[in-house]
């Protein structure tokens, strides 16, 4: 294994650290926490690790209500009002598309985002310094590393002529990010087929039809179905031979080809933070969007020899890790 870290720009992290003179919750009281995503992540346990070691114990000044969508995105609406009817104290919303039903249902809860890939392009911050309202939390940009990914996908498969476009309409971010996915494709070279997969029942028919289509390799652009059913994901690319990029580097563990993106358990220790302070008594409007700071290029060998593909050593060097 080859290791290697990439640290890609430095937003308001000084302002962060500083701590806040802002008192705790009243002594005795018990601090309530609303969490809203499509089930617990790998990381969920790092988050709420850090949570302790802030000082908010669950079962003793803390309490955690946490509602899980399962896949299924039409219950998000519900899932969504069932904690702001609980009126708690801040709500984690796990992605863009947790924020969205939320936004519409409270203006005054504050809600922190764990990850967010346009924050102010989808109009929940009027900006990254300034949120200006009740949402703040951690972007990703998904419209800057989109892009990025089609770029080393190509790198990976440089006879790659076609590229598989896999998307989910009901994930607010992936509009802005198509639109760059869009935009970078001539500068590549390469045209682009787009797919839409709703559900994880969609995923086998949106496989089969660019395997039929012929494209070259796919991209996946992020949503929390695709997270949730990385390993699915994996077998599908290999079954149809179609190298894939993924934005996520759980995505190469499961057996996906490649992957370029934030790492998230950082993402979520960075929300804790937020979690904390607002809980002191800060306010969303005052603590600005967080940019990833983290970004890690993963490659899997073991997949690629698998769809007899040879990565250029030029690719393999600007690796984070290798998995052989």
């Amino acid at each position: 294994m080859i290791t290697r870290r990439a640290f890609i720009g430095s937003v308001a992290c000084g302002l962060l650290a500083a701590p806040l003179a802002a008192e705790a919750q009243p002594r005795g009281q018990v601090a309530r926490m609303g969490v809203l995503g499509n089930a617990p992540p790998p990381q969920w346990e790092a988050f709420r690790e850090r949570l302790r070691q802030l000082g908010w114990v669950e079962g003793q000044n803390l309490i955690i209500e946490s509602r899980w969508m399962q896949g299924r995105p039409d219950r998000l609406p519900e899932l969504a009002a069932e904690l702001v009817r609980l009126n708690p104290d801040v709500i984690l919303a796990l992605s863009s598309s947790q924020v969205e039903p939320l936004k519409k249902l409270t203006s005054t809860i504050p809600i922190v985002f764990a990850s967010h890939g346009d924050p102010v392009g989808l109009g929940h911050v009027q900006s990254l310094a300034r949120p200006g309202g009740n949402i703040t939390g951690i972007s990703h940009l998904m419209s800057d590393l989109n892009p990025k990914m089609l770029e080393l996908l190509k790198g990976a498969v440089p006879k790659a002529t076609l590229i598989g476009i896999m998307w989910n309409p009901t994930t607010p971010s992936h509009v802005p990010a198509l639109k760059a996915i869009k935009e970078a494709a001539p500068q590549l070279q390469v045209q682009l087929y787009m797919v839409e997969a709703r559900v994880a029942e969609d995923f086998e028919g949106a496989f089969a039809a660019m395997s039929q289509e012929r494209v070259g390799a796919v991209l996946v652009v992020a949503a929390p179905v695709t997270f949730a059913q990385r390993t699915r994901l994996a077998e599908l690319a290999l079954r149809h031979r179609l190298p894939t990029v993924f934005l996520y580097k759980q995505n190469a563990e499961a057996g996906g080809l490649m992957s370029y993106g934030p790492d998230l358990i950082d993402s979520f220790l960075q929300s804790a933070r937020y979690v904390d302070k607002i809980l002191r008594g800060a306010k969303p409007a005052d603590l600005p969007v967080e940019q990833a700071t983290k970004f890690e290029l993963v490659i899997n060998l073991k997949t690629a020899k698998a769809l007899g593909l040879t990565i250029p050593q030029s690719l393999l060097l600007r690796a984070d890790e290798v998995i052989q």
